[in-house]
């Protein structure tokens, strides 16, 4: 599967997708988590070691003008827009709890920094992973579907827009499906995190009318102890947080053989 997760800072998303990757991973077949956030924190996370010191694609700029014929933050010359990157995942992954991990950066945004050889190699990379890579895929993105365009939106088996019970999370969750109804992106799902009570579950549900929800998460602490103490949230998560994951995956996996939308 190919598993685009979104939402408002701070929601859980970054988690979320570390307990996926381990479910997914535990299913079996190549599992691959991509960070694309500019505020990079699933290395750490996923408790890979010397996660502080992994630099981000976007960042190794001899990689970027190798590929692309251009300097980094360069604009307005001539670059690859589709630059080589299938070697990418192999040479520059880190592999944690048998998931690969690329740390990948955020896509700059605005003005002339659309167009600039950092993000023709996000782009290409997470394009490459989506559609030609025979591997099941966890993209871990800022607020928003920056980094999905209408050439890779219908490779995306589920965008899940994780959500907490408060009116600024279900705001900026509703933002993003309009912008991926926009881009033809069908398969959006809610994930509500941080659910302490079936009040919780209702105001989300009634506050999101005539969204399809993947799965509730517990408020799990143990998850929070775990990212204080510098340890995997997998290796924190309580029994009743990764059965509810186990569960969303059930859920995501029927959707996705199937070819049900919402």
């Amino acid at each position: 599967m190919k598993i685009a997760v979104t939402g408002k800072g701070g929601v859980g998303k970054t988690t979320l997708c570390c307990l996926l990757s381990r479910e997914l991973q535990r299913r079996g077949g190549e599992v691959i988590a991509i960070d694309a956030d500019p505020n990079t924190c699933l290395a750490a996370s996923m408790g890979c070691p010397n996660a502080d010191r992994i630099e981000p694609l976007v960042g190794l700029k001899s990689l970027i003008e190798e590929r692309t014929g251009a300097q980094p933050g360069s604009t307005g010359g001539m670059f690859l827009l589709n630059p080589f990157v299938a070697d990418i995942p192999e040479k520059y992954s880190t592999e944690q709890d048998g998931v690969k991990v690329l740390v990948a950066g955020g896509i700059k945004q605005g003005g002339a920094g659309c167009y600039c050889p950092e993000n023709a190699l996000l782009r290409a990379l997470i394009s490459h992973l989506l559609v030609e890579r025979d591997s099941a895929l966890v993209l871990d993105m800022e607020a928003g579907i920056e980094h999905l365009s209408r050439g890779t939106v219908q490779a995306v088996d589920s965008l899940l827009v994780v959500v907490e019970p408060s009116l600024r999370s279900v705001e900026t969750a509703t933002r993003i499906r309009e912008l991926a109804g926009q881009l033809g992106l069908c398969q959006v799902f809610g994930v509500g995190n941080k659910i302490r009570s079936e009040k919780d579950t209702r105001f989300l549900t009634e506050s999101l009318p005539g969204w399809e929800f993947a799965g509730f998460l517990p408020y799990d602490d143990s998850l929070r102890e775990a990212e204080m103490s510098g340890g995997s949230v997998n290796d924190g998560a309580e029994r009743g947080t990764v059965a509810a994951v186990a569960r969303m995956t059930d859920f995501l996996e029927a959707r996705s053989a199937g070819g049900q939308s919402t």
